[in-house]
């Protein structure tokens, strides 16, 4: 009776520890690890990046329930410095050393297009939400890296239709000398040019320069109806209050910010600002959802109001999340085909879908700065919906090399 006895402990030690042995397999190193890569420091830290992202990763993964598949959710961070190397260096000892999952954030697209190279050459998925280049899934498109909240070719098509069809058919760029601000400039020409509009000019200007007097000197000079910003952060900031102080729009010009974010309108005022249309992937007033998720990010951040790539970093998380649950392993290879198969379709983006070329599309919106709303944070009003088949580049036209077409 005994030796029937103690059989059978044995048969259920036996299971027992193959059901944990399959538990383990199912998730790598026991634990499901997300890294947010960003510019925690400089230019990009605050709307982009920063602490914010971080606090919307986080957020994600307690509303989740901090596991996953019985394992536990790690988040960490580092700073970049918008330097790719330092990106770069950064990843691939995430990825070798610490057995980082997946990588998100990555603001800045000289940092994102490295680092996703990088990344799915090792076989991790980047959940890309602060870059902006189309060409992270045109061109440089890579088997695990996936583009999520907006794009260079998104941005103009809601900005520049508004600006063009209401008389501003010629430009002058201010944009930043790295492969973000020369994509936005080429993606919002292209737009300009197919709708009859002319570009008579543009200056190169260096990251983070404090100093826009003379290229907005030159702008002012060319004549141009519109003076297009094709940069961001604290760059879009500087750029539009020296151009108030210089007496620009005053004197007759436009000025279209082709990535402005509602933090930087606050930064602006209203009454400097006032006026000025943006495309966005979200606005945190747009319907109930969205204000009943951005109260809880208050909460959770300490008082700070999200911008849209803050939401989109809470979606991505989520949506990976979800991904790993649905297939029961964090196996990159099959996370990436269930994120291509499940719907995105949160408060963020509605109806959303991630193609096989890695890029989320989605609704962006069209936002005209007002004053006088009932909430300091509520400095815009949605012009416009811009369908996500309008908003981004076909299949077809993306580019991506990966794609049979």
């Amino acid at each position: 009776m005994k030796s029937k006895i103690y059989a059978g402990v044995s048969a259920a030690a036996l299971m027992l520890a193959a059901q944990g042995a399959l538990a383990q397999d199912a998730v790598s190193d026991g634990v499901v690890k997300i890294g947010v890569l960003g510019d925690m420091s400089g230019v990009y830290s605050t709307g982009f990046s920063g602490k914010g992202a971080v606090d919307a990763v986080k957020m994600a993964v307690r509303d989740f329930g901090g596991t996953v598949l019985g394992k536990p959710i790690e988040v960490i961070s580092a700073d970049h410095q918008n330097k790719a190397d330092v990106g770069s260096a950064t990843a691939r000892q995430w990825i070798d050393e610490d057995h980082v999952d997946m990588i998100t954030d990555l603001t800045n697209s000289a940092v994102g297009l490295a680092v996703q190279k990088l990344a799915s050459d090792k076989k991790v998925i980047t959940m890309n939400v602060g870059a902006a280049s189309s060409a992270l899934t045109g061109a440089d498109c890579t088997k695990y890296g996936i583009h999520y909240g907006y794009d260079t070719h998104a941005l103009p098509v809601g900005t520049a239709t508004a600006v063009v069809k209401e008389g501003g058919d010629s430009w002058y760029f201010i944009t930043a000398d790295y492969a973000f601000g020369h994509a936005l400039q080429k993606n919002t020409s292209e737009v300009i040019d197919s709708l009859g509009g002319t570009v008579v000019g543009s200056s190169d200007v260096p990251l983070g320069t404090s100093d826009f007097s003379s290229y907005l000197l030159q702008a002012q000079s060319s004549g141009a109806k519109v003076i297009g910003l094709a940069n961001a952060g604290q760059d879009t900031v500087n750029a539009i209050k020296q151009a108030h102080e210089f007496g620009i729009v005053e004197g007759g010009q436009q000025l279209a910010g082709m990535l402005v974010l509602i933090s930087d309108v606050k930064s602006l005022g209203t009454d400097v600002a006032k006026g000025l249309q943006f495309t966005s992937a979200w606005y945190w007033n747009g319907d109930d959802a969205s204000r009943k998720w951005t109260a809880e990010y208050e909460k959770f951040s300490g008082g700070e109001a999200p911008t849209f790539p803050h939401a989109a970093d809470y979606s991505l998380t989520m949506a990976y999340l979800n991904a790993i649950k649905a297939v029961g392993t964090d196996d990159p290879d099959k996370v990436r085909e269930q994120l291509g198969k499940q719907p995105i379709d949160d408060f963020f983006a509605k109806g959303g879908e991630i193609r096989e070329d890695g890029l989320l599309v989605h609704d962006m919106y069209l936002l005209k700065v007002k004053e006088g709303g009932t909430d300091p944070w509520d400095v815009a009003d949605v012009v416009r919906t811009i369908p996500g088949n309008e908003a981004y580049a076909s299949l077809a036209k993306g580019g991506c090399p990966l794609v049979n077409k």
